[in-house]
């Protein structure tokens, strides 16, 4: 199997309020959008979704069970700038995994891990 793209779809109950969290929060471009998913571009072979439940047959988890985890190169602008626009992350730590590292949540519950490697 060659994969060409990847794409995790959240599917959820707080949708507007998703959609403007990544569109405008996190500032993540998209890429396709109908009235009820939209597809935001994490890299260039990467892609998160976000689907309104009350329009699919998948139902929302509440944002039990999933941490998107993003890799930075540059942690403290990342938070920066999501401190600059309200998400109020935690603070950032050092992870014995040789990274530095601080969450937030999506109005789904969703846990979001912003990273950078801490090796040189």
């Amino acid at each position: 199997m060659d994969l060409v793209t990847t794409n995790t779809i959240l599917y959820c109950s707080h949708w507007d309020d998703s959609v403007r969290f990544y569109r405008d929060g996190l500032g993540l471009p998209i890429l396709f959008a109908t009235d009820w998913f939209v597809e935001f571009r994490l890299s260039a072979d990467s892609r998160l979704s976000v689907a309104d439940e009350t329009r699919a047959s998948i139902k929302s988890s509440g944002g039990a069970g999933v941490t998107i985890s993003l890799e930075v190169d540059d942690v403290e602008a990342a938070w920066k700038s999501v401190v600059q626009r309200d998400l109020e992350p935690t603070a950032i730590r050092d992870h014995p995994w040789q990274a530095r590292v601080f969450y937030l949540f999506a109005p789904e519950g969703h846990r979001i891990e912003i990273w950078q490697c801490s090796q040189g």
